[in-house]
């Protein structure tokens, strides 16, 4: 779906790769909660295959992911961020492309992550992007997703000094529940947080869900 938002969130990342990167690629080193959840989901996908890492920016999940053992790629919509994810990350694959339309093999995915991927996402866009993962994700598949919690809708004018137009998201985890629920997923576990100092991220509470393709493993 390339339609006036989608474009706009391209355009809007295109324009803050530079200093997207410059200030979120190390931001792992000051979130042990975070680390903790990627080490624990690589550990139950090291035996089902590739993961993706959806929404990558410049790709420091997916180097994380990878420096603990996993078989990763990431994926983004904005072709600068996938520039600066390759300049960083050397050995790990990026590819452009759009949550709303994989270009991506049903069912052949042990894992996906998605970090902030839905933060700039409408509620109505949510059924199809859940509906997509669940179609890529083979049986037994798992999806590790985060997201700011709230019911607002924020509408920044700048960030780290550069003119910004979207929208930007805050979702309760009863909300996503429902929607991956509905889009064929089982949810295993919710996880909240408190936000960490105002020096290392935005000050929302955060939520982390775990949530599972049904469905036996063929590579279990």
């Amino acid at each position: 779906m390339i339609d006036t938002t989608t474009q706009s969130i391209r355009e809007n990342y295109d324009r803050l790769a530079d200093d997207y990167a410059r200030h979120v690629f190390r931001e792992l080193q000051n979130k042990p909660f975070d680390r903790e959840l990627l080490n624990r989901f690589a550990a139950v996908v090291a035996q089902l295959g590739e993961v993706c890492d959806m929404g990558c920016g410049p790709g420091h999940i997916a180097r994380y992911l990878r420096d603990v053992g996993t078989t990763v790629f990431g994926l983004d919509l904005s072709p600068r961020m996938i520039e600066q994810a390759r300049q960083l990350n050397p050995g790990i694959s990026f590819c452009e492309g759009n949550m709303l339309a994989l270009d991506l093999p049903s069912a052949t995915l042990g894992g996906i992550t998605a970090f902030y991927a839905i933060v700039n996402l409408p509620k109505e866009s949510l059924p199809l992007v859940f509906r997509e993962m669940e179609r890529v994700l083979q049986p037994g598949g798992l999806l590790l997703l985060a997201f700011h919690m709230g019911n607002e809708t924020l509408h920044p004018n700048e960030l780290w000094g550069q003119t910004v137009s979207m929208d930007f998201f805050l979702f309760t985890p009863l909300t996503i529940r429902h929607y991956l629920e509905e889009a064929g997923l089982a949810i295993e576990e919710i996880l909240e947080r408190e936000p960490y100092p105002p020096e290392v991220e935005y000050q929302s509470r955060r939520a982390y869900i775990l949530a599972r393709k049904p469905g036996a493993s063929a590579q279990r």
